[in-house]
């Protein structure tokens, strides 16, 4: 694998080249990753992304809305550790000869935060305490289908609740109003 690593903001950029067989990836951070995304470079396929929050054996796929399906293909059952993330057979993460790009995350205090919540059907949404006032927030229902939701600062500075993007779309910006 190749790696382009800033271990100060908890990002790497990966590039490596499939096997077909389960396998081990470097990714540079030197703690553990709470999310990656990995893309297929030489051939169609989906953005196959792992959330600690879900666990090793599922996967989501940020260019779709469907839930976390179990696929033990993808991430061989294995969580990540502080040098390496695991892939399984899966095409979309290592098919022979293939070439991919992960994008992974890991938490830096103060920075950057990573995790699951439960809604409770109310009007104001579920408070979630991240310790600090993020910049960018990135929502995936996963129980069952949804978009992944962004809001940011930068479109709506005094309050999340009103325009968004969604990763899984090519719509424009959107505004709840």
């Amino acid at each position: 694998s190749t790696v382009q690593a800033n271990t100060d903001a908890g990002f790497s950029i990966v590039t490596y080249t499939g096997t077909g067989a389960n396998a081990t990836v470097g990714h540079g951070l030197s703690s553990v990753p709470k999310m990656y995304i990995v893309k297929r470079r030489s051939n169609t396929g989906n953005w196959y992304t792992y959330h600690e929050s879900i666990g090793n054996t599922k996967r989501l796929r940020l260019d779709e809305t469907s839930s976390a399906t179990t696929e033990s293909t993808a991430w061989n059952n294995t969580s990540p550790t502080s040098s390496v993330f695991s892939i399984g057979t899966s095409v979309d993460v290592n098919a022979g000869s293939n070439t991919y790009v992960s994008y992974v995350f890991a938490e830096v205090e103060g920075y950057s935060k990573f995790g699951s919540y439960t809604g409770n059907g109310n009007a104001d949404g579920t408070f979630v305490y991240l310790g600090f006032r993020a910049s960018l927030i990135m929502s995936k229902k996963t129980s069952g289908t949804g978009n992944w939701e962004i809001f940011d600062t930068t479109r709506d500075p005094i309050n999340y609740s009103g325009k968004y993007l969604l990763a899984n779309s090519s719509d424009a910006e959107g505004d709840t109003g």
